[in-house]
Order: C-alpha cells, then sequence, then structure tokens
C-alpha cells in the first residue's frame, strides 16, 4: 500500500509540472480576443465596501502578482476623478456607458430628432374642433382664513346642541337640478349677453317653406355616389351643447343648414353653419332640467321645435313667440314621442313604466287624452307609421309590437303585430319612411333586424340580420339604426369600429358607404340623422359637439 501511495503522488507531481502555464503556451491555442477581455461590472453596495477593503489589503500584504499596469491605474484615477460625484462609486465600464449615452442624446439633439419627435405628435394627435360653445372659465375660489385651535388659544369651545331626531320617513333631496316651473318660459340664450334678444335672421330662416315636393328615390349606385361626395371640414364641426348629446335633428330649410341638439341637462342648442350669431352661429337654451331624449322639428310649423326630457316636460320651442310653451307634463320619466297625424297636433308620448299616453295639442293644458299600459317592464321607443297613421309600433323590453291607437285599452291591449327574436333590450325601432314596410330594430345583443310589415301579419317575418358593436358603455348614448328619410331601403348608424366612422347600410345588409376622416372625426357618434331633403348628414358625440358631412 505504502508503494501505491508513493508512485500515485510522483504521478501527481509529474502531472502538474506538465500542466504548468509554460508547458501549455507551446500546445493550448490561445484565443483571438484576449486582448478584448469582457468588461465586468464592479459596483457593491455600501455594506460589501469595508470587505473589498479588506481584501485589497492581504492582497497586497500577500505580495499578488496580478498587480495591474501603471497607465491602466491612472486613467481609472483620471475617469474617477473627473466623474460626478453621484458616480464615484460606478465601475470604469459603467462610467464610460454613461458618456455613450450622454454623447448620443447630444447627437440627437443636434439634429433636432427630440423636437421634430414633439411636432409630430401633435400633427398625428387631431384637437377637438373649437368652433361653437367656449369653455367656461374656472371660478376664481375665495380664500379663506386658516382655521385656529380654540384649545390653543386657551378659549371656551363653543356648546352646541344636536338638532332633534327626525321622525317618519327620510326623504332625500334628488342630486339633479330642479326642474322648470310649469307654464312658457322666455326663450332666453344662456351664452349671449343678458336681455339679448334672438336674432331676426334665425325667425327668417325657420319660416322657409319646407319643399313638398320628394327627391325621386335613387338607384344604389347612384345613392353611394350621392354619399360618397358628402365630406366634412373643420367648419362643419361645433360644440353646440355642454354635455353629452342625447337626441339631435336637422331643420327641414333647404337654404342653410339648421340643426338642434338636445344633450345631458336639459339644454337645447341651435346651431346654423356659418352663421354670425351667438357663438360661432350656436345658441344655447335650457328649457329642461334632465336628458332631452327626444326632439323633432313640427313638419306643418317649421318655426316650431318640440322636445322632450327625462324631467317629465314636452315642451314646444317657438321661434315665433319667442317662447318654451308646456306641452305635456308628468312628475318625471318620459321617454319618446312621435306625431300621430300631419299637421302634427296629436302626439304619441312614451314614458319609462312602459305606458303611451295619447296627446292633443289643441286641448288647453298640459295632460293627455287617455293613457294606456302597454309593457310593465319598460319601454324605450314609439314611432308612428308614415302612411297609416294610426299603426305605431313601440320598443319594449325584449319585443317589438305594433299597435292600433283605434284599439288601445288602459291595460293589456292587443297588438296587432310582434317582431320576435332579440334577446337583450332593444334601443329603437322605426318604421321605413316612405311606404312603413320595413322595421328597424337595434338591440343590445350587437344586431341590428329589419323585418317585412307590409302585411300587418300577426307575427311579421324577420328579413335581415346585420352584426354591428352596439356596447357603448356607460359614458356613450346608446347607439340606435335610423332610416334615410329620402330613402325607403338604406339607413344609417355610428360605430364602435377605429378609425371612428359613421356606416349606411342598405336593408339586405350590404354596406354602402363608410363616412370617416382623420382630421375631424376622432370620436363615437351615436347619434346620427340625414337631412330630410338634403344630402347632409349629423353625427353628435360625448362632449356635446356636432359633426355634418354635406356635398
Amino acid at each position: 500500500m505504502s508503494a501505491l501511495m508513493s508512485l500515485s503522488k510522483l504521478l501527481t507531481r509529474d502531472t502538474l509540472q506538465e500542466m504548468t502555464p509554460e508547458n501549455l503556451e507551446a500546445t493550448v491555442r490561445r484565443s483571438s480576443r484576449n486582448g478584448l477581455a469582457p468588461k465586468r461590472l464592479q459596483y457593491s453596495p455600501e455594506e460589501e465596501t469595508p470587505k473589498k477593503k479588506r481584501k485589497t489589503k492581504a492582497v497586497a500584504e500577500n505580495g499578488s502578482q496580478n498587480k495591474k499596469p501603471k497607465d491602466e491605474e491612472d486613467a481609472e484615477n483620471n475617469d474617477v476623478e473627473h466623474a460626478p460625484e453621484e458616480y464615484g462609486r460606478l465601475s470604469a465600464y459603467e462610467l464610460e456607458r454613461l458618456e455613450n449615452i450622454r454623447q448620443n442624446q447630444a447627437f440627437l439633439s443636434s439634429i433636432n430628432l427630440f423636437q421634430a419627435t414633439e411636432e409630430f405628435k401633435q400633427l398625428t394627435r387631431p384637437k377637438p374642433s373649437q368652433r361653437g360653445l367656449t369653455r367656461a372659465h374656472a371660478a376664481v375660489k375665495e380664500v379663506l382664513p386658516p382655521r385656529k385651535s380654540l384649545r390653543l388659544q386657551k378659549k371656551e369651545a363653543e356648546i352646541l346642541e344636536l338638532p332633534p331626531e327626525p321622525r317618519g320617513t327620510l326623504i332625500y333631496e334628488q342630486s339633479s337640478p330642479a326642474k322648470k316651473p310649469s307654464g312658457p318660459l322666455p326663450m332666453d340664450p344662456v351664452n349671449v349677453e343678458e336681455g339679448s334678444k334672438l336674432p331676426p335672421q334665425l325667425l327668417e330662416l325657420c319660416s322657409e317653406d319646407a319643399k313638398e315636393d320628394k327627391k325621386i328615390q335613387l338607384d344604389l349606385k347612384g345613392y353611394r355616389s350621392s354619399v360618397k361626395n358628402m365630406k366634412i371640414n373643420e367648419d362643419k364641426v361645433a360644440k353646440v351643447v355642454k354635455d353629452r348629446i342625447f337626441s339631435a335633428t336637422f331643420h327641414p330649410c333647404t337654404s342653410s343648414l339648421l340643426l338642434a341638439a338636445g344633450d345631458k341637462w336639459g339644454k337645447v342648442g341651435l346651431w346654423k353653419l356659418g352663421g354670425d350669431w351667438g357663438d360661432d352661429g350656436v345658441l344655447l337654451f335650457q328649457p329642461h332640467t334632465r336628458p332631452v331624449g327626444c326632439m323633432a322639428f313640427s313638419r306643418s310649423h317649421p318655426t316650431q321645435l318640440l322636445s322632450l326630457s327625462y324631467d317629465g316636460s314636452l315642451r314646444c320651442m317657438d321661434v315665433e313667440k319667442a317662447v318654451f310653451d308646456d306641452v305635456y307634463d308628468i312628475e318625471d320619466g318620459l321617454k319618446t314621442f312621435d306625431f300621430m297625424s300631419h299637421d302634427c297636433s296629436t302626439l304619441v308620448v312614451g314614458n319609462w313604466y312602459g305606458e303611451v299616453a295619447i296627446v292633443d295639442r289643441r286641448t288647453p293644458g298640459n295632460s293627455h287624452e287617455s293613457l294606456h299600459t302597454l309593457d310593465p317592464k319598460t319601454l324605450r321607443c314609439v314611432n308612428v307609421h308614415p302612411l297609416q297613421k294610426q299603426y305605431f309600433v313601440v320598443a319594449e323590453s325584449k319585443v317589438v309590437s305594433i299597435y292600433d291607437s283605434r284599439n288601445l285599452k288602459k291595460t293589456k291591449s292587443q297588438a296587432v303585430s310582434q317582431l320576435h327574436g332579440h334577446s337583450l333590450s332593444i334601443s329603437s325601432a322605426y318604421f321605413s319612411p316612405c311606404t312603413g314596410n320595413r322595421v328597424l330594430t337595434s338591440c343590445m345583443d350587437n344586431n341590428i333586424r329589419i323585418y317585412d310589415t307590409s302585411t300587418m301579419t300577426t307575427k311579421s317575418p324577420l328579413l335581415t340580420t346585420i352584426r354591428h358593436d352596439m356596447q357603448t358603455g356607460r359614458w356613450l348614448t346608446k347607439l340606435s339604426a335610423v332610416w334615410d328619410p329620402k330613402q325607403e331601403d338604406c339607413f344609417v348608424v355610428g360605430s364602435m369600429m377605429k378609425p371612428r366612422r359613421v356606416q349606411v347600410f342598405h336593408e339586405s345588409g350590404q354596406l354602402q358607404h363608410s363616412f370617416m376622416d382623420s382630421e375631424n372625426l376622432s370620436t363615437v357618434l351615436s347619434v346620427t340623422a340625414f337631412h330630410p331633403t338634403r344630402n347632409a348628414l349629423l353625427g353628435g358625440n360625448a362632449s356635446g359637439r356636432l359633426h355634418v358631412f354635406s356635398d
């Protein structure tokens, strides 16, 4: 055993001698990258600094052979000596990296790259139109004296007695503003100086005789050509009301484009494109206190605009009298209305509680002629047949029904026809504008449907289903597809797609045109409507702006 151990020691000693660097230098091929040794980070936390110093001292005492050349030490000392104070603990590699970053930034600044980037961002981010109503300046806050402690001032605190506990039912005040008083309200714009009268040009424009001659319905090729010629520019975008638009419509005049819009807090705005009154042609009124859910100009008296609000009031803006007259009034909850006669004297009005009221404007007072309960859950839209005025369609909870006003009962009225197939709540339902042979519905199940109502059967057949995103969320007005009054078989609807757009479809489901503009259209236009006679389209968004496409 001793002989074997001595032999292994000899072999180990010989092997070590053969593996010394002097012997390996001739046999092992060295890498060509020896001169470019990788730079390693030498930074260590503060608590490790004393250990590093002890290690360096020990190496010096032992006479280490890995001593750096003097030139390299001078270079490192110079770097550390001229570096900022916060770079005191960085290694030579990190200092060199920081110097490269500084040189790159200096080069980019010399060619104005940062400035060009900011200018490009400003160009690609379109700003909302500044036309129309101006943003109200914030009121200067009153600076109150600082509160001081009575205890520190060595003063006795005042003894306050608590009010007696209330008895009975607690009545909480509503957060919304109080309802406007009944009776006529003066038509005073809130965006002009107090005491200013309405511009006389407004009455002249509203008094224009609407053209009774209907335009000849175009074929699809001609219709597509006409809508493609409708464009938008900066002058056709304006802030007409202060908050989210719930309803909007065109005045039937043809010499100029006059529009009306109603917002979330009961304001009604009139805007004439190119007008010089008010704010860039905008006049703002406040006849209601809650959302203006529906509005329409009278076809027989174009100086009258009827507006309905969730606060329970239905008023008529009469430009000739310069007042907002009372038409119909309940406690709260009005939702929609439509004209039931060609002279626009009789109305059908729907509320949130599933009831419809027949209102005759010729009767004194602001009450209804009759009230009928249809759906105890909810009611969102009513629309009257364009030719047979006794029929009206109602969008209820999950079904659309057509009723005959001559056969209505106080409760449990029998529907003439029903339109089934909706799985969620229905936003709107409209008869086709010329014949009433179609009904267009918009549903929250992301579908637009067209039904055949030419024969008024018990169950109207479904013709077309168009997939369309209806999920606008909480802060946008619900999308509703509406017919083009000049074209029997085409309709328009807003879109959630990006880039933002407004789409026109044929009743077969074929897309006819998408209104888009990267500079002047960058928001969702939930409320849309065509002009009754001209090639013009409006769209309202959640910030109170109207966008107009016209030829």
